[in-house]
């Protein structure tokens, strides 16, 4: 299960509104091999669901992630950060040992 937090929500919302996607939209979530811990986070708004996807839903947020990355990503929190050290959506991954100092790669 991915966890998505009020201020992601919120801000998700507002996201998928400006860019006129429609109720069908969603956030993809996912893994990749690369960055300065050797896995980086992806995210992105999407409306195509694949075979390869697998549909969660929290707080009222619908979460699709593929079925190799939800392995890594089970138990994450999806956060929203405005604050002065930057801006965007968070990953709180309860799975990483070791994160990079932007906090976008982690390892395992």
């Amino acid at each position: 299960m991915i966890k998505v937090s009020d201020n992601a929500k919120a801000q998700a919302q507002k996201l998928i509104q400006e860019e006129g996607m429609g109720e069908s939209a969603f956030i993809r979530v996912g893994v990749k091999s690369g960055g300065c811990s050797g896995l980086s986070y992806v995210l992105k708004f999407d409306s195509e669901v694949t075979e390869q996807d697998t549909i969660l839903e929290d707080n009222g947020v619908k979460v699709v992630c593929d079925k190799k990355s939800i392995l890594y990503l089970a138990g994450t929190t999806l956060d929203y950060s405005g604050g002065l050290n930057g801006k965007g959506f968070v990953f709180n991954n309860p799975n990483a040992n070791r994160t990079c100092g932007c906090g976008e790669s982690f390892a395992l």
